[in-house]
């Protein structure tokens, strides 16, 4: 059995943590460890293979550094070089994994799922390997505690090998069609994990979305590898339809079967959800960080950077990050997205970053900023180093606060210790990197006309992050 760990998901219901630079799956929301740290780790006693993860190319340093924390042993991280949704993602790395002539079990999970009982899971994977080895296409049934409208719901039909058949998927319901479905017990909410032999879903896809196959298999062909990642053309994948395996394959297939899970699983694709998973005091609220609560009832509170008191209200979510706070009343906490979709729009930054932004080699926050200078705290790793660069519109000042600075300035080195300090004029080709074995943090204050990012000019990077 062969893992494929879907990482490519935005989480935008779940902003203002969650954002585009650094979705869900790579926050610890439910655990001291991050939501992609916990899908593997939960594989630990199963029979599972290195799993291959799948993420968007801009993520790919975080995964491989969330993987290296954990000492994961991966089969590759298959970059998409665009989002074209889980059918065309499934679909590389099913033929990725069969690129030598083996044909593994595939055993599809999203990187960002919460599943609490892992006994049971482990036993719903066992009983799902019987299945996909007479062929069929499984998917995993959550049995409902609720007429929840935010899940599609799967109808089982007859017993087969330890599981059902599918009798049919259905859309996300009305709360009234949600209560009928449960009360009849032949309803399950659909999880999005799947298990298959990846011939078999080339062979359904083949059928039912040719289409889609040809643009993957015309991909999967120009296959390269660049340390940890595999990556493919993106001409020819952007021309890929969008598509979820859904609606690609498992409603059109007569293969499809199911087995049911009850295991506490929940997507925590809003902040309700992750109020529902977590634990809460005789009040029904459930607290993160520094906060302080009265006559409140039934809410979440999350606080990163500072105290957050709640008074007197009933139901709500407040979230406090080091750039943002946001209030939702949990009835309302789908509405999310629609602030996020007005951020983009408004090409706000808050949309992409946080305040704090993590790069390869270590991280940078920006903690002032004015019409012509920007302060930054950056924190570099032992034995990184940042791209060689030039700037067009600014110059810079560095402060070493601790650790020891290696700085290149056009064609001097200079070693720069503690408490010491080196400018960077506008247009010197320079480049910063941390020889020690401790993280090297220093203070950036930029000047000039203009401080985007995109003012950068990157001449040799050892990310593969220069333009070619």
């Amino acid at each position: 059995m062969k893992p494929v760990v879907l990482a490519g998901g935005s989480g935008s219901r779940l902003w203002p943590k969650s954002r585009a630079a650094l979705p869900k799956q790579f926050l610890s929301l439910t655990s001291e460890s991050t939501m992609l740290q916990d899908t593997v780790t939960r594989l630990q006693g199963t029979k599972a293979e290195a799993p291959i993860f799948i993420c968007n190319e801009s993520h790919r340093f975080l995964v491989a550094e969330q993987l290296r924390q954990k000492n994961v042993k991966h089969s590759g991280i298959l970059l998409e070089p665009v989002g074209r949704n889980t059918a065309p993602a499934i679909a590389l790395a099913a033929l990725h994994a069969t690129l030598d002539g083996e044909d593994p079990t595939l055993l599809i999970l999203a990187a960002d799922h919460l599943i609490q009982n892992e006994k049971a899971f482990h036993l719903a994977i066992q009983n799902a390997q019987q299945l996909a080895d007479a062929g069929k296409l499984v998917t995993f049934g959550i049995e409902p505690d609720s007429p929840h409208t935010g899940y599609g719901y799967i109808k089982a039909g007859l017993e087969d090998l330890g599981g059902y058949r599918v009798e049919e998927f259905v859309e996300k319901p009305t709360r009234e069609i949600a209560e009928r479905y449960v009360a009849t017990g032949k309803y399950y909410w659909n999880s999005g994990m799947f298990m298959f032999k990846a011939s078999r879903y080339i062979e359904e896809l083949e059928k039912y979305n040719p289409d889609i196959l040809d643009v993957c298999r015309r991909a999967i062909d120009t296959e390269t590898h660049d340390l940890d990642f595999i990556r493919v053309d993106s001409e020819i994948f952007s021309q890929c339809k969008d598509d979820s395996i859904d609606y690609a394959v498992m409603e059109k297939t007569d293969a499809a079967a199911m087995v049911s899970l009850n295991a506490g699983w929940s997507d925590v694709g809003s902040w309700t959800s992750l109020w529902e998973a977590s634990n809460k005091d005789e009040k029904g609220n459930a607290s993160v960080g520094d906060t302080i609560i009265e006559n409140t009832t039934n809410s979440y509170i999350n606080a990163e950077q500072r105290l957050v008191a709640v008074i007197g209200l009933d139901d709500v979510i407040v979230v406090e990050t080091k750039d943002a706070v946001m209030v939702a009343h949990k009835d309302d906490a789908q509405s999310i997205k629609n602030v996020v979709n007005k951020l983009k729009a408004e090409k706000r930054p808050e949309y992409q970053f946080h305040r704090e932004v993590y790069r390869p080699w270590g991280s940078y926050d920006s903690i002032d900023s004015g019409s012509r200078f920007q302060v930054k705290r950056i924190t570099v790793k032992p034995g990184e180093k940042l791209s060689v660069q030039m700037h067009h519109h600014r110059a810079e000042h560095w402060i070493v606060v601790s650790g020891t600075a290696n700085v290149t300035i056009d064609d001097k080195t200079t070693l720069v210790a503690e408490n010491e300090s080196v400018y960077i004029p506008i247009g010197s080709v320079h480049a910063l990197e941390n020889p020690g074995k401790i993280p090297l943090e220093l203070i950036e204050v930029q000047s000039g006309a203009y401080l985007g990012e995109d003012d950068i000019v990157r001449f040799s990077d050892r990310y593969g992050r220069v333009a070619k």
